[in-house]
């Protein structure tokens, strides 16, 4: 028997500054830091985390990319607006950090992704309810 995948712990960015990657993300997003040592800072989504890496070595991304699950990706969108950030043409809501890392914006209610219900009350989220196109992916899949 293979063994099955559980969910992802988190993502680590490589980034040129720990400090300017704060500063940029926390223009976007409320911001927990869940430590910080020598080179790196880790940031809190609730149960997982985001790793931010000093020493980008490599170019921008093309293809490869992230998605961050929000609460209300067009307020992310309209912050994006608002700091001249370039958003990546196309149906989502994808741009690129001042490293070139793209990330891909999708909104929590509408997508199968989950936080247990626990989670999301101690995130502050317990009003967040998915979409019906989000609950009937869930359903088929027997996840609801």
């Amino acid at each position: 028997m293979l063994t099955k995948l559980v969910g992802i712990n988190h993502v680590a960015l490589e980034v040129d500054s720990i400090d300017a990657a704060l500063e940029f993300y926390g223009r976007f997003f409320e911001l927990h830091l869940r430590g910080v040592a020598p080179g790196m800072a880790f940031i809190d989504i609730g149960d997982q985390f985001v790793a931010l890496a000093e020493g980008r070595e490599q170019g921008p991304d093309d293809g490869r990319h992230f998605g961050l699950v929000v609460d209300d990706k067009d307020r992310v969108r309209a912050a994006l607006e608002a700091a001249d950030v370039d958003i990546e043409p196309g149906p989502r809501l994808d741009f690129r950090d001042p490293w070139g890392n793209r990330i891909e914006i999708v909104d929590y209610r509408d997508i199968q992704f989950t936080k247990a219900p626990a989670v999301l009350a101690g995130m502050g989220l317990e009003a967040l309810v998915k979409r019906e196109p989000a609950i009937e992916q869930l359903r088929e899949k027997g996840l609801l």
